[in-house]
């Protein structure tokens, strides 16, 4: 493996480890919907807001979103938009969990 090869690797793998929580998978496939500011996923994830913030500052360092503060609110948009796809892909491949 080349050097770039590998920095190549490693820049996938934390895509793929920002992606690998709740809170934020789900935070991706809204933003898939159209930007949203912090204050939305707070309610939707019923979180406080510096937690919904560090998901946000793990998503936006891999890469996967783009930010903008607009006063005192800060929008969040997607940046890597072939991710929803490649979720939704996994989702129709996986078999719907049994209710309990």
């Amino acid at each position: 493996m080349t050097e770039e090869q590998r920095r190549l690797i490693e820049a996938k793998t934390l895509v793929i480890k920002a992606l690998a929580h709740p809170t934020r998978l789900y935070i991706v496939e809204e933003l898939a919907h159209g930007e949203k500011c912090v204050c939305e996923f707070v309610d939707a994830v019923k979180a406080d807001f510096s937690t919904v913030s560090k998901h946000l500052l793990v998503l936006k360092n891999a890469g996967l979103v783009t930010d903008e503060k607009r006063g005192q609110q800060v929008f969040y948009r997607l940046r890597m938009c072939c991710v929803p796809n490649f979720i939704e892909c996994i989702g129709n491949l996986l078999p719907l969990p049994e209710k309990s």
